[in-house]
Protein backbone atom coordinates (compact mmCIF):
# COMPACT_ATOMS: atom_id res chain seq x y z
CA UNK A 1 0.00 0.00 0.00
CA UNK A 2 1.59 3.69 -0.50
CA UNK A 3 1.96 5.49 2.32
CA UNK A 4 0.27 8.68 3.19
CA UNK A 5 2.28 11.82 2.32
CA UNK A 6 3.28 14.75 4.98
CA UNK A 7 -0.22 16.83 3.74
CA UNK A 8 -2.32 13.31 4.16
CA UNK A 9 -0.84 12.47 7.44
CA UNK A 10 -1.74 16.16 8.68
CA UNK A 11 -5.06 16.20 7.56
CA UNK A 12 -5.40 12.34 8.98
CA UNK A 13 -3.98 13.68 12.46
CA UNK A 14 -6.30 16.34 12.83
CA UNK A 15 -9.22 14.66 12.03
CA UNK A 16 -8.40 11.91 14.30
CA UNK A 17 -8.31 14.77 17.25
CA UNK A 18 -11.00 16.30 16.44
CA UNK A 19 -12.98 13.44 16.69
CA UNK A 20 -11.37 11.77 19.69
CA UNK A 21 -11.69 15.24 21.12
CA UNK A 22 -15.66 15.24 20.13
CA UNK A 23 -16.05 11.69 21.73
CA UNK A 24 -14.40 12.94 25.30
CA UNK A 25 -16.21 16.15 25.15
CA UNK A 26 -19.46 14.24 24.64
CA UNK A 27 -18.85 11.38 27.27
CA UNK A 28 -18.09 14.06 30.33
CA UNK A 29 -21.72 15.82 28.92
CA UNK A 30 -23.33 12.89 29.42
CA UNK A 31 -21.35 12.65 32.91
CA UNK A 32 -22.28 15.81 33.69
CA UNK A 33 -26.01 16.05 32.62
CA UNK A 34 -26.61 12.48 34.89
CA UNK A 35 -25.12 13.62 37.80
CA UNK A 36 -26.15 17.15 38.24
CA UNK A 37 -30.25 17.32 36.41
CA UNK A 38 -32.47 17.65 39.15
CA UNK A 39 -35.93 16.54 37.70
CA UNK A 40 -38.76 17.89 39.46
CA UNK A 41 -41.12 15.55 37.62
CA UNK A 42 -41.95 12.53 35.47
CA UNK A 43 -41.98 14.61 32.43
CA UNK A 44 -38.22 16.14 33.64
CA UNK A 45 -36.70 12.61 34.25
CA UNK A 46 -37.64 11.67 30.61
CA UNK A 47 -36.50 14.09 29.20
CA UNK A 48 -33.06 14.06 31.05
CA UNK A 49 -32.45 10.10 30.08
CA UNK A 50 -33.43 11.27 26.37
CA UNK A 51 -30.95 14.27 26.31
CA UNK A 52 -28.11 11.77 27.58
CA UNK A 53 -29.32 9.25 25.13
CA UNK A 54 -29.34 11.86 21.94
CA UNK A 55 -25.77 12.73 22.64
CA UNK A 56 -25.12 9.15 22.48
CA UNK A 57 -26.38 8.47 19.56
CA UNK A 58 -25.74 11.31 17.65
CA UNK A 59 -22.14 12.47 18.67
CA UNK A 60 -20.50 9.68 21.12
CA UNK A 61 -21.26 6.70 18.91
CA UNK A 62 -20.24 8.18 15.41
CA UNK A 63 -16.96 10.10 16.88
CA UNK A 64 -15.99 6.82 18.55
CA UNK A 65 -16.73 5.11 15.45
CA UNK A 66 -15.00 8.00 13.81
CA UNK A 67 -11.82 7.63 16.40
CA UNK A 68 -11.42 3.66 15.81
CA UNK A 69 -11.27 4.30 12.10
CA UNK A 70 -9.07 6.89 12.00
CA UNK A 71 -6.52 5.44 14.25
CA UNK A 72 -6.73 2.05 12.13
CA UNK A 73 -6.18 4.30 9.33
CA UNK A 74 -3.02 6.27 11.21
CA UNK A 75 -1.75 2.73 12.72
CA UNK A 76 -1.70 1.15 8.92
CA UNK A 77 -0.23 4.39 7.08
CA UNK A 78 2.39 5.81 8.91
CA UNK A 79 5.20 4.51 11.46
CA UNK A 80 3.49 3.97 14.31
CA UNK A 81 1.82 1.05 13.78
CA UNK A 82 0.19 -1.06 16.13
CA UNK A 83 2.40 -2.53 18.46
CA UNK A 84 5.69 -0.99 17.61
CA UNK A 85 5.38 1.61 20.87
CA UNK A 86 3.67 0.80 23.89
CA UNK A 87 1.83 3.62 24.23
CA UNK A 88 0.14 2.96 20.68
CA UNK A 89 -1.04 -0.39 22.00
CA UNK A 90 -2.48 0.83 25.06
CA UNK A 91 -4.32 3.14 23.33
CA UNK A 92 -5.52 0.55 21.39
CA UNK A 93 -6.42 -1.83 24.06
CA UNK A 94 -8.19 1.40 25.76
CA UNK A 95 -10.08 2.44 22.50
CA UNK A 96 -11.45 -0.68 21.30
CA UNK A 97 -12.53 -1.84 25.17
CA UNK A 98 -14.67 1.83 25.58
CA UNK A 99 -16.18 1.21 22.21
CA UNK A 100 -16.81 -2.52 23.27
CA UNK A 101 -17.85 -1.49 26.77
CA UNK A 102 -20.11 1.39 25.33
CA UNK A 103 -21.86 -0.99 22.99
CA UNK A 104 -22.57 -3.75 24.83
CA UNK A 105 -23.26 -2.54 28.59
CA UNK A 106 -22.97 1.51 28.43
CA UNK A 107 -25.45 2.25 25.82
CA UNK A 108 -27.86 -0.87 26.85
CA UNK A 109 -28.18 0.21 30.34
CA UNK A 110 -29.02 3.91 28.54
CA UNK A 111 -31.89 2.50 26.56
CA UNK A 112 -33.46 0.45 28.98
CA UNK A 113 -33.40 3.14 31.35
CA UNK A 114 -35.12 5.84 28.54
CA UNK A 115 -37.43 3.59 27.88
CA UNK A 116 -38.59 3.00 31.18
CA UNK A 117 -38.48 6.58 32.09
CA UNK A 118 -40.27 7.51 28.80
CA UNK A 119 -43.62 4.80 29.86
CA UNK A 120 -43.25 5.13 33.86
CA UNK A 121 -41.97 8.69 34.20
CA UNK A 122 -41.83 9.51 37.93
CA UNK A 123 -42.54 6.09 39.22
CA UNK A 124 -39.59 4.85 37.24
CA UNK A 125 -37.45 5.59 40.38
CA UNK A 126 -39.07 2.97 42.04
CA UNK A 127 -38.15 0.67 39.23
CA UNK A 128 -35.47 -1.30 40.47
CA UNK A 129 -34.07 -2.12 36.58
CA UNK A 130 -33.84 1.66 35.97
CA UNK A 131 -32.40 2.30 39.29
CA UNK A 132 -29.72 -0.32 38.37
CA UNK A 133 -28.94 0.68 34.96
CA UNK A 134 -28.65 4.36 36.23
CA UNK A 135 -26.51 3.12 38.73
CA UNK A 136 -24.39 1.15 36.45
CA UNK A 137 -24.15 3.92 33.60
CA UNK A 138 -22.84 6.60 36.06
CA UNK A 139 -20.01 4.41 38.03
CA UNK A 140 -18.72 2.97 34.71
CA UNK A 141 -19.58 5.92 33.02
CA UNK A 142 -16.96 7.65 34.90
CA UNK A 143 -14.57 5.09 34.40
CA UNK A 144 -15.09 5.48 30.78
CA UNK A 145 -14.44 9.17 30.96
CA UNK A 146 -11.54 8.40 32.93
CA UNK A 147 -9.92 6.07 30.98
CA UNK A 148 -10.84 8.26 27.50
CA UNK A 149 -8.70 10.85 29.36
CA UNK A 150 -6.13 8.92 29.87
CA UNK A 151 -5.82 7.76 26.49
CA UNK A 152 -5.82 11.40 25.23
CA UNK A 153 -2.77 12.18 27.65
CA UNK A 154 -0.79 9.31 26.70
CA UNK A 155 -1.18 10.54 23.00
CA UNK A 156 0.57 13.84 23.83
CA UNK A 157 3.02 12.56 26.36
CA UNK A 158 4.05 9.36 24.47
CA UNK A 159 5.05 7.99 27.99
CA UNK A 160 6.75 4.35 26.53
CA UNK A 161 9.91 3.42 24.61
CA UNK A 162 9.41 1.51 21.56
CA UNK A 163 8.68 -2.24 21.70
CA UNK A 164 12.50 -3.82 21.48
CA UNK A 165 10.51 -6.63 20.12
CA UNK A 166 7.82 -6.87 17.72
CA UNK A 167 4.87 -9.64 16.72
CA UNK A 168 7.18 -9.96 13.40
CA UNK A 169 10.32 -10.97 15.51
CA UNK A 170 8.77 -13.74 17.73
Amino acid sequence: MKPLGPRGISWLKSFHIFVSGVWVGAAICMMLISYFSRPAGGDELYATNAAVKLIDDFVVIPSAMASLLTGLIYSVFTQWGFFKYRWVTVKWVGTVFSVLFGTFFLGPWLNDATSISASERWLALDNPIYVHNITMNRSFGIMQVAILIFLVFISVIKPWRKNTTTVSEK
